[in-house]
């Protein structure tokens, strides 16, 4: 059983896909199709963003993309994938995070999915009326497999209604927000174990030695109760960015 969580813990992990564990976890799906909200927003787009890109797989599935069309990647490990997966595609992709390295009004649409935000740089290379369309993490994600290993949310303040906020002050109509909240079923320790190890901020410094004793306690409760199901937490947000209003001077 330990020898199987130590080849789990040193398996290849690439991009951001988990084909590893695809047939030992099952996640249900947010009520929303970001991928079709995505793709319908593209279409009336001459120039797109994709922030924290990963290794492309998402944004590749988006294609047909305008002539304009850049992915930004953070993580630097994932950059040389993300460029084999986009660049065939005519994407430009650059290694940056959230301040963004372009100039003001570059862009009609900014998509991120899972990325961090910084809600200003994104106001300020979008063009007036231009969208941006984001699916985030919400801080309580995996709260209460985070509780069985005795750790406490990064960003708990990553929810709709703070985010919203930000947004409605740096100047953007919201045009749609909606929270959601479903499961992840592992199907064996293993795949939790790679899962910790391919998303290294939900548990700090997680290894099969360091903290096996709560891997033993979820064996425990998988032999006793036959499942291993945590929640899984995703907000959208929709918004546009809104054209400056200049008050009309006054008859001379």
């Amino acid at each position: 059983m330990i020898a199987q969580w130590k080849r789990d813990e040193t398996a290849v992990f690439e991009g951001w896909g988990f084909s590893y564990i695809k047939e030992r976890c099952l996640e249900e799906q947010p009520d929303w199709d970001y991928q079709a909200l995505a793709k319908q927003l593209i279409q009336h787009s001459a120039s797109v963003l994709d922030m924290a890109t990963g290794g492309g797989e998402m944004f590749s599935s988006l294609a047909p993309l305008p002539a304009h069309t850049i992915a930004i990647e953070g993580y630097q490990p994932n950059v040389p994938v993300a460029r084999k997966k986009l660049e065939p595609l005519g994407v430009q992709v650059l290694a940056a995070n959230t301040d963004l390295p372009f100039r003001g009004n570059t862009f009609d649409l900014v998509l991120n999915r899972h990325g961090a935000l910084n809600v200003a740089e994104i106001h300020r290379v979008l063009r007036p009326n231009g969208h941006v369309l984001t699916q985030q993490v919400d801080g309580g994600n995996l709260i209460d497999l985070m509780d069985f290993f005795d750790v406490k949310p990064k960003w708990p303040g990553n929810a709709l209604t703070l985010i919203q906020q930000k947004m409605l002050d740096a100047g953007f109509r919201i045009e749609r927000g909606q929270e959601w909240k479903g499961t992840v079923r592992f199907l064996d320790v293993g795949a939790i174990v790679y899962f910790l190890k391919a998303i290294p901020w939900i548990v700090d410094d997680f290894s099969v030695d360091s903290h096996l004793k709560y891997l033993r306690r979820l064996q425990e409760r998988l032999d006793r109760e036959g499942r291993l199901e945590f929640i899984y937490a995703r907000a959208l947000i929709a918004a546009r960015k809104q054209p400056v209003m200049i008050r009309c001077a006054a008859p001379v």
